[in-house]
């Protein structure tokens, strides 16, 4: 993903969707690259969770230090993200930015100049991972003549053409009817690939972004949880019993209320799609200040 100076993702790949999220691929022999920018915010802070959430590696380019800045440095420590390079515009004071970055872990991303970024790109790897097969929904529309099209990431092990499994929250069975990537038919896909699905078994206004396509019972679905919770040291206000709140778990952006503080538990208006330790990042869109409030693993 890229971060800060979204408009350097034209260099890298090709427009593919665009909604508050944009995605830009590129195909090179047989890697095939995306590179997702949040261009919804800082209007918004959701699309800033969601695109950490869907990347792999982060590219995070500095054009200016403000509180925006701070709140990408707060979202990415919050989820982890650890993978990545950092470059900044000349313009950028270096000494405040390394106080800024002090103890996250953008400490850990390796440090470039702006012309070498390409160069470093060019040596990602994917990163492959085991288990059930498992694919995150990003958007999904209807296509005359083809039906429900889902578009999404693969996040572990690979979705084949045939195969039987189950969308979660709603747990609705799903057939994959055909399987597109780069806009060529393909059998199966392996993670972390992005991919676009025919399918059948839903409808368009079944499926929601951060909704996840998986085997029987390899997800959890729940609308009570318990957080291993940090506050965020910039968030100033107090967290009440009672007070409601925005979640980011994944790519789910859902309404929750605060049902205890210590331990921290939360009830969603809807049932969220899970694993045990997955990050959620409580969210306050309304503060004019953080719009962040802390975050922690899903106990």
């Amino acid at each position: 993903m890229i971060l800060g100076k979204q408009d350097i993702a034209s260099e890298f790949g090709k427009k593919g969707t665009v909604t508050d999220i944009s995605l830009y691929d590129r195909k090179e022999s047989d890697i095939i690259k995306t590179w997702v920018i949040p261009n919804g915010f800082p209007e918004k802070i959701q699309p800033l969770l969601q695109s950490i959430n869907l990347a792999e590696f982060v590219i995070f380019f500095v054009d200016k230090l403000d509180k925006f800045t701070g709140e990408q440095i707060i979202a990415l420590d919050s989820l982890k993200k650890e993978n990545g390079i950092l470059t900044h515009s000349f313009e950028v004071d270096e000494t405040k930015l390394e106080s800024m970055i002090k103890g996250t872990v953008i400490e850990k991303y390796r440090k470039v100049d702006p012309d070498k970024v390409k160069e470093e790109i060019d040596k990602i790897e994917p990163i492959f991972k085991e288990g059930p097969p498992e694919m995150v929904v990003d958007h999904c529309f209807d296509v005359k003549g083809v039906g429900t099209v889902i578009l999404g990431k693969v996040t572990a092990d690979k979705i084949k053409q045939y195969d039987n499994l189950k969308l979660y929250p709603q747990n609705s069975d799903v057939l994959i009817k055909s399987i597109q990537m780069h806009d060529d038919p393909v059998s199966e896909s392996f993670c972390p690939a992005r991919v676009g699905l025919a399918v059948k078994g839903v409808k368009p206004d079944d499926v929601g972004r951060g909704d996840i396509i998986s085997q029987e019972g390899a997800v959890l679905v729940n609308s009570n949880v318990e957080l291993e919770f940090t506050k965020s040291p910039f968030y100033k206000n107090e967290i009440l019993e009672g007070q409601m709140c925005l979640v980011s778990v994944g790519l789910q952006i859902k309404a929750a209320k605060f049902t205890s503080i210590r331990p921290l538990q939360l009830v969603f208006e809807k049932p969220i799609a899970y694993h045990t330790g997955d990050i959620a990042v409580i969210l306050k869109p309304e503060s004019t200040t953080i719009r962040i409030l802390g975050s922690g693993s899903i106990k």
